[in-house]
């Protein structure tokens, strides 16, 4: 775990650096993991979580409510010591492809460039393992073009997971070849290369999680394979 320590006068006596988060999509399997996480950890003084509905209220925790279609350019709490994206959804629940667009990649960068704007130097990104803006299947081809129109923003540090398959909490609704996935994946994992093994949310928002935290310089990747047990 990393720490930043000060000293206080003649006493040498060390405190922690505490911290504020914004965490973008805590509503979702892998946000709720990583909002608990933030709300538990010793350095993180204030979460900042914005949704389209209340969250349950906690001592850290400020929670606007917002219209992801119309947020506020100039609120105060964009500005945080590093920021985690969550966000996310699919073409079964988006129903078209531009809905879908409009939410995995263009809420997102939205959101990333406010953050920026308002001084925030770090930013985590849940993305897809094969991600690629040149891809021929558009779920992949979306994700590698946030990845890439993020790094073109000029963060201090951008830290992007890559999950395969992910292990978690009961779905909202019915996702009939991801249940596959997740079978076949859990069941014949040993045969499995470990990059396309399911991995687990909680592993994700963790690694996530202290990779924003330490807010390592430049471009970062976690490959699904540094993900799985």
């Amino acid at each position: 775990m990393f720490w930043t320590v000060h000293f206080v006068g003649s006493l040498r006596r060390p405190y922690l650096s505490m911290k504020t988060v914004l965490i973008i999509g805590a509503t979702g399997q892998v946000g709720q993991e990583m909002l608990q996480m933030a709300l538990q950890h010793p350095e993180i003084s204030r979460v900042v979580a914005p949704s389209r509905r209340p969250l349950p209220s906690h001592a850290k925790l400020e929670n606007p409510v917002v219209n992801f279609d119309t947020l506020p350019e100039d609120a105060p709490w964009w500005k945080a010591d590093f920021a985690l994206c969550t966000l996310g959804t699919t073409l079964r629940q988006a129903k078209s492809r531009v809905a879908f667009y409009r939410v995995d990649h263009d809420y997102v960068l939205t959101m990333a460039r406010l953050t920026h704007q308002a001084g925030t130097p770090t930013f985590g990104l849940v993305s897809s393992l094969g991600a690629n803006p040149r891809s021929r299947l558009f779920y992949l081809r979306v994700k590698g073009e946030i990845e890439r129109d993020l790094a073109a923003l000029g963060f201090t540090s951008l830290v992007i997971a890559r999950p395969s398959l992910l292990i978690g909490g009961p779905r909202s609704s019915a996702r009939t070849l991801e249940a596959v996935g997740l079978f076949l994946g859990e069941h014949l994992a040993a045969l499995l290369p470990r990059r396309y093994r399911a991995v687990s949310t909680h592993n994700v928002a963790r690694a996530l999680f202290v990779d924003a935290l330490r807010s390592p310089a430049g471009f970062h990747l976690i490959e699904s394979e540094k993900l799985s047990d």
